[in-house]
């Protein structure tokens, strides 16, 4: 199967999404500092007449790095050929999609801190001199050879920074990091989204999906989706308040965004841990989940929101966390019980 075959063999959740995206800055919602830096940056290379620098892209997920890309590719009127870390596994592959650029087209690569060593080092020339250094034949008679790449640009996403390696970083000429969004933010992404899949909602429900939505644009899309579900199975399809509080409890979404293993985790923190601190390893075993899953997905949030705390020994989880899932948090030591 082809790179385009699986790029066409998506469900339907993520038909709609590429449907709900913004095309352009001007349609964008949110993430004010970045759209502001963003437009300098495009307006700069289309009055100077060149290509956009490379440009990285830094967040959790769900909070619109893949749509900003498509919007810088928009905004350029040029292609975007769109790939991501683990799907690039070698040399050639990399290659393939290089030598297949037209001047000045996008190209995207999701989870760019999931490329291999030697995938990562032949980038490093395409990205900085815009050359594809390949090996020609095996053995004794393999020949190296240098091949002129279009001057395009590079545009990766990662939600992990901190795992991308200094020399790959430094050839990113702009690095913005999104944030989570504010509910009002959120209340505009859903009313527009609702707009477009003609969805008869209330205000006051666009206000109660925006409220448990995690601060990302991907679940409140999602939310509202499964909110349209139950409106037309259960109800006369209006999303009113209640049909959307009822929707959201079925689905174990409670006041504050939080899903079951969101309360999993932290009630393992607290009852089976004490509170912590615990392992991400340790954590992520007595939830059978990956680790990955947990420090990529979980955690962002519930950091955010001041129930989940990282320190040097491991995960802590707060007096907030305590008290939401209904818990007495412990009292602080005594200087005398600490010296004990």
């Amino acid at each position: 199967m082809t790179k385009d075959k699986v790029l066409d063999a998506r469900p339907d959740d993520d038909q709609f999404d590429l449907t709900l995206r913004p095309r352009l800055l001007a349609e964008y919602v949110g993430q004010e500092q970045v759209r502001e830096n963003l437009s300098i940056l495009l307006e700069a290379a289309r009055r100077r007449d060149e290509p956009v620098e490379h440009v990285l892209l830094c967040g959790p997920p769900g909070l619109g790095k893949t749509t900003l890309a498509h919007i810088i590719a928009n905004e350029l009127g040029v292609a975007i050929k769109v790939s991501s870390g683990p799907a690039i596994d070698h040399q050639g592959a990399l290659g393939s999609i290089l030598l297949n650029l037209t001047s000045r087209d996008v190209f995207f690569i999701d989870e760019v801190h999931r490329l291999n060593t030697v995938v990562e080092e032949s980038l490093y020339p395409a990205l900085e001199d815009f050359r594809f250094d390949a090996v020609l034949g095996k053995g004794v008679g393999a020949s190296a050879a240098t091949l002129p790449l279009p001057h395009f640009t590079c545009v990766g996403a990662t939600t992990r920074q901190g795992l991308l390696s200094g020399p790959l970083r430094d050839r990113f000429g702009a690095v913005y990091r999104l944030d989570f969004y504010t509910k009002a933010e959120l209340e505009k992404i859903v009313g527009r989204s609702a707009r477009i899949l003609d969805i008869e909602i209330h205000e006051d429900a666009v206000s109660e999906i925006a409220r448990r939505a995690r601060g990302t644009p991907r679940i409140a899309n999602r939310l509202l989706r499964r909110v349209r579900d139950y409106a037309q199975v259960r109800s006369d399809g209006r999303a009113t308040v209640d049909v959307t509080r009822h929707a959201l409890a079925k689905l174990e979404v409670d006041e504050i965004g939080l899903e079951p293993l969101d309360r999993q985790l932290l009630e393992t923190v607290i009852v089976k841990f004490k509170g912590g601190p615990v392992g991400l390893d340790t954590l992520a075993t007595s939830l059978s989940e990956e680790p990955e899953t947990i420090e990529d997905v979980h955690e962002p949030y519930l950091i955010q929101i001041g129930f989940l705390a990282r320190t040097s020994r491991g995960r802590v989880a707060t007096e907030l966390a305590y008290r939401h899932i209904g818990l007495v948090p412990p009292a602080p030591a005594t200087e005398q019980t600490r010296l004990l």
